[in-house]
């Protein structure tokens, strides 16, 4: 939507809400909902909100040990500049526009470094000064409940009413019963400016996924956050909820979330080559390459929370390990399509990620592979959960933490201010998990200890 479009649903009563919104570190949504004549007065000076939101845990609790923001600090102001490209209608309510925007800092008038958005934004302007952009997409999975968000909340997350009754992987007929949730759905992303593919059962009981056409890895980044915003209030308007948590059972498939990505030049996807005997270019190898190298020290990047780590478990079609393989969906790294469509399928990073830091890492390991013609290890054939020689990835986000803070690569890669940043936010989410009292602790010890 352009901003004269606005002005003029605005004036004819259409529109009379702007959401001016950003993700903070976990990837939420945060922001303020604006008066759309006063958005429209003030649309150059945008708006402010508290720099603590990039520092805050999951419960809202300031969290001390950033550099960015604190006590001492006084916990001012961060700006909040709308991106006019992003503008789009709210299409899960009614009246209601929403902007994506840039975090600046105001005392030195630059973007907050460690923002998600910048640091992708920083990912993509240093791979364009090279020539080339991107192509990418993000394939977002979810569990759907017919209990509300409330509901599940008062009943402490047990007893949820998952949306199907068994595995539904393509099943129409279990789709069609829950297409009174993913039709709307798909009709609302549609309306938000985002161009849905399809909706399809997935590999769990009462999970599925939405797939949006590829874009430009920004662009695509804001699609995903919008998408999982807007996925998440259709759904408490409707009376269901959606979960996004990376593994909500020990005894299902996790929730995944594919990257899929690919470089192009002058029109021309750059991982092609048509003289190579498998069509595949030298940047595509170097990309790989790098992209791989660096996976281990980055996982923080693609894997932010405690429960992600339970999700990378053998033969869950979920990868356990680094390698990569052409249409194999064991690996972490699958190859698939051919000539234009050609490109990388990273399946490493499950729902929980930020799409941000994800895309930004993936993109700076491929520009370092380039670079520094980093080539790939050998193609791994045969079931990648039996592979010996490939490094396994993480088991934990602290063991993942630990490893991301002392890497001398992902400091030359995203900065110090990055790295300590998200060093410490990984830390501070370990931490809490370390302080819990979990239910399987009280079952396994309450009476038999």
């Amino acid at each position: 939507m352009h901003i004269d479009g606005l002005r003029q649903e605005v004036t004819d009563g259409s529109i009379d809400t702007v959401i001016m919104a950003f993700t903070d570190h976990y990837g939420r949504m945060m922001g303020k909902s604006l008066d759309a004549s006063f958005f429209l007065d003030s649309i150059d000076e945008g708006t402010h909100a508290c720099d603590y939101l990039l520092t805050v845990d999951m419960e809202m609790n300031p969290v001390v040990g950033y550099a960015s923001a604190d006590w001492e600090q006084g916990y001012g102001d961060v700006h909040l500049v709308p991106d006019v490209a992003t503008l789009r209608p709210a299409g899960w309510t009614t009246g209601t526009v929403i902007v994506l925007c840039d975090v600046v800092d105001q005392r030195v008038h630059a973007p907050v470094a460690v923002a998600p958005r910048t640091i992708l934004r920083r990912a993509v302007d240093a791979l364009a000064a090279t020539g080339f952009t991107t192509a990418g997409a993000s394939e977002l999975e979810f569990f759907l409940f017919r209990s509300t968000y409330r509901e599940a909340a008062i009943g402490g997350y047990r007893d949820l009413v998952p949306a199907g009754w068994y595995v539904e992987d393509y099943h129409l007929l279990q789709a069609s019963r829950v297409e009174d949730f993913l039709g709307p759905a798909r009709r609302a992303m549609t309306v938000s400016g985002i161009p849905v593919e399809s909706t399809k059962g997935e590999a769990a009981i009462g999970q599925h996924e939405l797939n949006v056409r590829h874009a430009e890895v920004l662009t695509m980044a804001d699609h995903h956050a919008v998408m999982k915003h807007g996925l998440k209030a259709l759904a408490d308007s409707m009376g269901v909820s959606v979960s996004f948590m990376a593994k909500p059972y020990a005894g299902q498939p996790g929730s995944s979330c594919h990257l899929h990505l690919s470089l192009w030049r002058d029109g021309t996807n750059a991982f092609a080559d048509d003289s190579a005997a498998d069509g595949r270019s030298d940047v595509f190898r170097w990309f790989l390459g790098g992209w791989m190298k660096h996976t281990p020290d980055l996982m923080v990047c693609y894997a932010p929370t405690v429960n992600s780590y339970k999700r990378f478990q053998d033969a869950s079609w979920a990868p356990t390990r680094v390698a990569w393989s052409t249409d194999n969906r064991t690996v972490g790294f699958r190859i698939v399509g051919s000539g234009r469509s050609l490109r990388i399928e990273c399946r490493i990073p499950g729902a929980d990620v930020n799409p941000y830091l994800a895309f930004a890492a993936a993109v700076v390991s491929g520009l370092d592979g380039i670079n520094q013609r980093i080539e790939p290890p050998a193609e791994y054939v045969g079931d990648g959960y039996r592979a010996e020689d490939p490094a396994r990835l993480p088991g934990s986000l602290r063991q993942a933490a630990t490893t991301f803070g002392a890497s001398l690569d992902a400091r030359r890669l995203l900065g110090d201010d990055v790295v300590d940043h998200y060093h410490h936010f990984a830390l501070s989410e370990a931490d809490a998990f370390d302080r819990a009292v979990t239910d399987w602790e009280m079952q396994r010890y309450f009476e038999r200890i």
